[in-house]
């Protein structure tokens, strides 16, 4: 939990505050931009919530929040509320699970809510008032990982669940040896009519995307938002295998259709096909100069 004798001076007087354990991962900016901005190289509170809904989403980003950095001077009475609304609605079946984990510096996990089973991108933090929501929301039945470094608390899933985990051979550790379904080679495979997932080698060497009903691209850490640049990017500095191995991925993944990007790291994007087909030759012409 979050300590506010700790709590950075840059924080505005008010309930709302984060300490000095933040690892800049993002997660509190991205979700309420309103609150919460960098300043320093960290997170802080530039500008105290308003309104119940600023609040709630206020919120959200603490129990979000990988290292707990995000506290309240005065006890928070309706955290329950806040509890109970993860998973929370991005669009249609598509849901962020929130409770994010330092494990994976604090990386995005996404809820895909169907009948023939739900699936769970990424892993977030095996806490009790997630779990029991998705519990309630028809449980897990496949835990699809996009690479080696977003797995987090993946084992307790699968126990707790029974679901089946996927994950690229090329991105196999000691941690994950046991997954139940490992991806080989460069081809995309078809989960199941609507669900493909494809290998796109660059961040690390076993790295893939999925792709739902040719509308949401989970990404994990190959291509997200950037704000600053007003465009799609690729993370260079965090390029672990090779960034012409990426660029050339990423020239494959331009050649498919969607509406949504949903990374990681990094922040969401959403727009019709058209325009993220020319966002996506944008980004591509950004890492051939970089």
């Amino acid at each position: 939990m979050a300590h506010l004798t700790q709590s950075r001076p840059q924080n505005v007087n008010g309930d709302f505050y984060v300490d000095s354990t933040c690892i800049d991962c993002d997660t509190c900016r991205w979700m309420v931009p309103e609150v919460f901005s960098r300043i320093d190289e960290q997170s802080a509170v530039y500008h105290q919530p308003e309104n119940e809904a600023e609040r709630l989403r206020s919120l959200q980003a603490l129990l979000a929040c990988p290292t707990a950095s995000i506290g309240t001077i005065e006890k928070p009475k309706d955290i329950k509320e806040a509890q109970q609304s993860f998973p929370i609605l991005v669009a249609e079946n598509v849901y962020h699970c929130g409770y994010h984990s330092e494990d994976s510096y604090g990386a995005a996990s996404y809820l895909i809510l169907l009948p023939e089973g739900n699936v769970l991108v990424d892993s977030p933090r095996f806490t009790p008032p997630l779990v029991k929501r998705l519990e309630e929301m028809g449980g897990i039945r496949y835990m699809y990982l996009t690479h080696r470094d977003d797995v987090a608390d993946h084992k307790k899933y699968r126990e707790h669940f029974g679901c089946q985990r996927i994950l690229h051979t090329d991105d196999i550790t000691s941690g994950t040896r046991d997954v139940e379904i490992q991806l080989t080679g460069t081809e995309p495979y078809q989960l199941t009519p609507d669900l493909l997932i494809i290998p796109v080698p660059g961040h690390s060497k076993g790295h893939t995307v999925l792709l739902y009903k040719n509308k949401f691209l989970y990404t994990g850490d190959h291509l997200a938002w950037s704000s600053r640049l007003n465009q799609l990017i690729a993370f260079r500095d965090v390029c672990w295998y090779s960034w012409q191995e990426q660029i050339k991925s990423m020239r494959k993944l331009a050649n498919y259709s969607f509406e949504w990007v949903l990374p990681g790291h990094g922040r969401r994007y959403h727009a019709d096909a058209k325009t993220m087909h020319q966002q996506m030759q944008q980004c591509i012409a950004w890492m051939e100069a970089n």
